[in-house]
């Protein structure tokens, strides 16, 4: 039996902070002819390394961060992005605190929402739209702190926070991306605290995964980057073959979130020149 995380999941930091810095200097300056990022942040772990590889890939004055609590969000939330700002440099004209709350209320209330998760996903879609909308009027880009580990098993909003423009730390596992926030120096509440979306009071990540992060990744990794068959990655981690069904379900069921919407073609410059309408359309 192998111990969790396992060790494929090890990474050199220096190398991927390096390469992720760069690409996304490239990415936002060069290839899309931008002038800066937008970043979301939260006080948790993924949006914290996401600020700190943009401020070194593209420096303190070309990157604007929102942060947008609600009345779920708890106050050290607050306190640790704040400190994120402060200890990144980040002038005070590049960030903004913006209570959304009253903007979920009222869509909810409009639209009788009484659902939690209905509700949570509203959230995360008006934060997006704000998100887009300060990166418009700023010549940036919008930079997504989505990791791998999350994204693989569709556990984000769709439209919401997967809606960006480009992901620098979306090849990375959860594990290892806290793994590269150590070493790039992030503060250390940040990395010890639990996980969570924040999309209702007391919302815990790993309660509504059903498994700790580092079993996550490594099912994740055995199974989908090794193709170990179910059965294997159990054995190979001394757990029940149910758990590494109920991942694999997961990354299958959220596959369209994954995706571009589906289109129904029709057209015939979209086929190939063989194509023909069904004989009942004629």
């Amino acid at each position: 039996m192998r111990q969790v995380p396992i060790r494929e999941l090890e990474i050199d930091a220096e190398f991927v902070a390096e390469y992720l810095s760069k690409r996304l200097r490239q990415y936002v300056l060069d290839y899309a002819g931008r002038s800066g990022g937008v970043i979301g942040l939260s006080g948790g772990l993924d949006s914290t390394v996401t600020a700190y590889l943009a401020v070194r890939a593209l420096s303190p004055e070309r990157v604007r961060c929102l942060i947008l609590p609600t009345s779920v969000t708890p106050k050290e939330d607050l306190r640790d992005a704040m400190k994120v700002i402060e200890e990144l440099s980040i002038p005070e004209v590049n960030y903004r605190v913006i209570d959304i709350e009253p903007i979920v209320e009222e869509i909810s209330s409009d639209l009788s929402v009484t659902d939690r998760v209905v509700r949570g996903n509203v959230t995360a879609r008006v934060r997006m739209i704000m998100l887009h909308a300060l990166a418009a009027s700023t010549d940036s880009l919008v930079i997504g702190t989505s990791d791998k580990s999350e994204l693989t098993i569709g556990y984000f909003t769709k439209y919401g926070d997967a809606g960006v423009d480009v992901m620098p730390i979306a090849d990375l596992y959860k594990t290892q991306v806290k793994q590269l926030g150590k070493h790039l120096g992030i503060p250390e509440e940040v990395i010890v605290k639990l996980p969570s979306p924040r999309l209702w009071k007391d919302h815990l990540a790993i309660e509504e995964i059903g498994m700790s992060y580092e079993l996550l990744d490594s099912i994740l990794y055995l199974r989908f980057d090794e193709w170990l068959d179910p059965a294997a990655v159990a054995e190979e981690l001394g757990i029940d073959k149910a758990l590494v069904v109920k991942v694999e379900h997961m990354v299958r069921s959220s596959q369209h979130k994954r995706m571009m919407p589906e289109v129904f073609r029709v057209g015939r410059r979209s086929h190939g020149s063989d194509w023909r309408y069904p004989r009942e359309w004629y």
